[in-house]
């Protein structure tokens, strides 16, 4: 989808509003136009068309919510409505206006548009028949400026990024491939790239990465992305660190439930979630060092693979003992997360579609965190997640999580029993850290099985958006 300021008028327009009196400055409109608009507001319509010739006019009419965040996200969700109007009357280019006292709302409108219009179509025969009809968003030169119209365009182009990579299957986006086509990313966005492929991962020793990769004949890659500007407001890098299986079966511990493998392709949000991020810090040329890590393979239950009994050593040098192959995300995370030490991190932030236990607590309307940062950090995450509608839930670490974890035979195992099953994996993670950090489990928000609002079908990115906004505003 093409965002851009507007030059020259569209034949097709949208005019956004908070309350009814503001229709009077909708120009070009007759008597009789005006008449219908009124009555439709007295019945109680809040998306009302007007058939101009040689155009079609919208007029959004979006009143207060009881909090500004709630107020944004039925703008949004008032621009997925308006992409719908647009496919039906098979307009290609429509032109926002805002009459409303919200001054990005026309922003939030093209935004809730841009994102529904998210299509996967690339194993599509009749892609051509079912695409959408809207490729281009207008906004009005008073509406927005030309420096967050092409934010916005940046932030919808790293979305599309994200959930693409999500939607790839695994005969196609292998760990391998994954990691060339962050490499392509980094190239067009102007970030660094390095890939250390399976011998030096073997040199490397990263055990728990090397264990979960035993079951598949593909090589596992550990992906390390860096943004280096000229002028950084922070003197020590943030990392960032995203989840990479790129598919799941629960290795030997093989999903037991019906349907739990269908959507395993999205065991690599946290990866493309967090590339995609740099993709869009890089164009926007946020004034931040930040490192990207993905560690990336598939967990098969080949005839190589780990088995629940073993004791792996990880990269730290830490024993683990393995009581369940599908508790295999924290396994190459931890590599990851002890590899970020060599940075002196400022600030460490791990994604990952971790546990069913976050998707059991929260569902699809939020993403749980926990860490050691500091209340300032998570506030200001929090804050980031109600702006951009991807709220967070902070769960504890209490002590006595840690001893759900503890091994008889090793350092620690890789599950700590029936409850808690979120926080004992944030537990696990924990001892593989000595920086300020936080964890987010993406597990029930990464992928919906259905479209909803501005949010297609597939992979969602949920979560990308709220990390660019914390990013965008750090150190301010």
């Amino acid at each position: 989808m093409e965002i851009k300021i507007q030059q020259k008028a569209a034949a097709d327009k949208a005019f956004i509003l908070d309350n009814t009196d503001k229709a009077a400055g909708i120009p070009d409109l007759n008597d009789a136009e005006r008449t219908y608009i009124a009555q439709a507001f007295a019945a109680e319509q809040t998306f009302v068309t007007v058939n101009q010739y040689p155009g079609l006019t919208f007029i959004i009419l979006q009143k207060d919510k009881s909090t500004t965040w709630q107020t944004a996200d039925a703008y949004r969700k008032a621009g997925a409505a308006l992409l719908a109007a647009c496919n039906r009357n098979k307009l290609g280019e429509i032109s926002i206006t805002n009459l409303s006292e919200t001054t990005n709302a026309a922003l939030l409108v093209a935004e809730g548009a841009a994102s529904a219009a998210y299509l996967f179509l690339k194993y599509r025969t009749d892609a051509d028949k079912i695409a959408n009809k809207l490729r281009r968003i207008l906004i009005a030169k008073n509406s927005a400026t030309v420096k967050e119209v092409t934010q916005l365009q940046i932030t919808i182009d790293a979305l599309y990024r994200a959930r693409t990579l999500v939607n790839e299957p695994v005969n196609y986006l292998s760990a391998e491939q994954l990691s060339a086509e962050i490499t392509t990313m980094g190239r067009e966005a102007g970030f660094k790239v390095t890939v250390l492929n399976k011998a030096r991962i073997v040199k490397e020793k990263m055990g728990g990465l090397l264990a979960v990769n035993m079951g598949s004949k593909k090589p596992p890659t550990f992906t390390i992305m860096e943004y280096t500007p000229k002028k950084a407001l922070n003197k020590k890098p943030i990392v960032l660190v995203g989840k990479g299986v790129v598919y799941d079966t629960g290795g030997l511990s093989l999903k037991p439930t019906a349907n739990s493998m269908d959507r395993m392709k999205s065991d690599m949000g946290g990866a493309a979630l967090v590339s995609a991020t740099m993709y869009a810090v890089a164009r926007m040329q946020l004034p931040l060092h930040i490192i990207a890590l993905v560690p990336a393979t598939d967990n098969r239950p080949g005839e190589e693979a780990y088995t629940p009994g073993d004791v792996i050593k990880m990269y730290s040098g830490k024993t683990v003992e393995v009581l369940n192959t599908d508790a295999e995300g924290r396994m190459l995370l931890a590599d990851a997360l002890h590899w970020a030490k060599r940075y002196k991190p400022e600030l460490v932030v791990d994604f990952a579609t971790l546990t069913g236990a976050a998707a059991a607590a929260l569902g699809s309307h939020g993403i749980v965190f926990m860490g050691n940062a500091g209340e300032d950090v998570k506030q200001s995450f929090s804050a980031s997640g109600y702006r951009q509608y991807e709220r967070l839930a902070e769960f504890p670490m209490w002590d006595e999580y840690g001893d759900q974890i503890k091994s008889d035979i090793a350092d620690i195992k890789n599950i700590g029993g029936p409850t808690g099953g979120a926080i004992t994996a944030g537990k696990f993670l924990e001892h593989f850290t000595d920086y300020p950090w936080l964890h987010f489990d993406i597990a029930g928000v990464s992928f919906a099985t259905g479209a909803k609002g501005y949010v297609p079908a597939g992979g969602t990115a949920y979560g990308m958006r709220m990390l660019l906004d914390f990013l965008a505003g750090y150190g301010k």
